[in-house]
């Protein structure tokens, strides 16, 4: 993609797997407006009509994950163009958190801000054993956003999300393991190979499977009424699918399954 004096947006294919790197190293990967839009039409592209990008990697150029948003662009914007961009934003985790395909964050060093709000809102997470965690909001006097104040609550209870987004303090990996914000530590430099190992398994898994159950945790199991309802929905519509009919075949015939999306 063209590169901007306020970095970038990179994306690379390897089988079933794409990677989105957020290339902006000498900001510590801080996403101005540009890069924001650029994340957000990447991953709407890559979660939606890409037939050959089974699973999502995103990370950071560099050392670090993400610093947050560009705060020396925040001072220059009206209270219109602040809705605009926070609506920009919303459009990216929404994509992530109820896109049919599953997204894995590989962080490095630290996720800050808005660094934080795309691990949280993330599948899977693989953080560097050196990394750290900060809600950074309210030390520029601001409200979590990038659906923060739903999808931390989500991953790491109500009680502990209150503490890390009202105090603002940071956090390591262990930490973050120990909470469940992080799925997996890797050694200082690996976080992205093990993550594209995960993101490889995840990939093989029946797509409309992995869709529905995305859809599911957002949208559909705010109560237990819900959770039923959302079954009763999607489950006949699974077993109907070539895929189902496929994973049935193998276990009889006790072989692996090869899912088609079908």
């Amino acid at each position: 993609m063209k590169q901007t004096s306020k970095g970038k947006i990179e994306v690379s294919l390897e089988p079933g797997v794409a990677i989105v790197t957020i290339d902006n190293p000498h900001r510590r990967n801080a996403l101005a407006r540009q890069m924001r839009l650029q994340l957000h039409s990447t991953l709407d592209k890559l979660l939606g009509d890409e037939p050959e990008c089974r699973a999502v990697v995103i990370t950071g150029a560099g050392e670090h994950f993400c610093a947050g948003a560009d705060i020396s662009e925040m001072t220059k914007r009206t209270i219109t163009q602040s809705r605009e961009i926070l609506e920009e934003s919303a459009q990216t985790i929404r994509s992530m958190s109820a896109g049919p395909k599953p997204v894995v964050a590989a962080v490095e060093g630290i996720a800050f801000g808005m660094g934080l709000s795309l691990v949280s809102a993330a599948d899977y997470v693989v953080a560097s054993r050196t990394s750290r965690f900060c809600a950074a909001f309210l030390r520029v006097g601001l409200l979590p956003d990038s659906g923060l104040l739903w999808t931390l609550p989500r991953k790491v209870g109500p009680a502990k999300a209150r503490e890390l987004l009202s105090l603002a303090d940071e956090i390591d990996a262990a930490e973050a393991f120990r909470i469940g914000l992080v799925e997996r530590i890797a050694e200082p430099g690996q976080a992205l190979g093990e993550a594209l190992e995960s993101a490889r398994q995840l990939a093989q898994n029946p797509p409309l499977g992995t869709a529905l159950i995305k859809s599911a945790l957002t949208y559909g199991s705010h109560t237990l009424d819900d959770s039923l309802r959302t079954e009763i929905d999607y489950q006949p519509v699974l077993r109907a699918t070539e895929d189902h009919r496929q994973a049935a075949n193998a276990f009889l015939e006790k072989r692996k399954p090869r899912f088609s999306g079908q």
